[in-house]
């Protein structure tokens, strides 16, 4: 079926602004039943997270291709699988959408509504853990993508909830989630100081896994696979 942009849009606006009220929703929720055990509130975290990604990718994906996340949009852009007119599109609406999460998420759980996070999330290994999550979770997408994986959805999600315990910055992974993030004070947060390092970081691990991606999945006349068209 054909979608017009404007629902492409708005399925990626939806996507991205429950993605992000679950990733902070949870990481409250989580923080305040924990008992101030991390790992019990990291847990809970990682969990809904994966859960709500899980269901969001099967709703929406056939509309809008379930992005939800520029890098994604910008490697399936590359890949010939996303229109290059909506990309632009989708990174505004992705970006808005993950602020308004973090509101609705602070409205929730009776916070005040404008933060801005203190938690630092800086160094070569916070750096280093962007890149490896952004580069796995790209890497899973372009080449499930080019198979046509009918488990994608369900991959996506399990990759992140263990990336969230695999990585030292537990797996941002998406520049609009990062810069949301880092307007909420919250177990979540990110001081905003420390975003741009974890953007670029982001940036580097997705472009590694385009080219890779290039390389593992030609065919012997040196073409990418081509995966069904949306």
């Amino acid at each position: 079926m054909k979608f017009s942009l404007a629902r492409r849009v708005c399925a990626e606006f939806l996507g991205t602004y429950f993605l992000v009220t679950a990733v902070v929703g949870s990481g409250i929720m989580g923080e305040r039943l924990s008992g101030g055990n991390t790992a019990i509130a990291l847990l809970a975290n990682s969990i809904a997270t994966g859960a709500a990604l899980v269901t969001l990718i099967l709703s929406l994906g056939e509309i809008s291709g379930a992005h939800f996340n520029p890098v994604v949009t910008l490697a399936l852009a590359w890949r010939g699988e996303c229109g290059r007119d909506r990309v632009l599109p989708f990174i505004i609406v992705q970006i808005v959408g993950a602020v308004l999460g973090v509101w609705l998420a602070h409205l929730m759980f009776d916070l005040p509504i404008l933060q801005a996070s203190t938690k630092v999330r800086t160094g070569i290994g916070q750096w280093a853990a962007e890149a490896t999550a952004t580069f796995g979770l790209v890497l899973l997408i372009v080449l499930g993508v080019a198979k046509q994986a009918p488990g994608l959805a369900a991959a996506v999600a399990v990759y992140i909830v263990g990336a969230y315990w695999f990585t030292a910055s537990t797996s941002f992974a998406n520049p609009a989630v990062t810069i949301a993030r880092s307007l909420s004070n919250t177990f979540a947060g990110i001081a905003p100081a420390d975003v741009p390092a974890f953007i670029v970081a982001q940036l580097a691990g997705a472009a590694a896994a385009m080219a890779l991606a290039s390389w593992l999945w030609r065919t012997a006349a040196g073409k990418f696979v081509e995966a069904r068209h949306r």
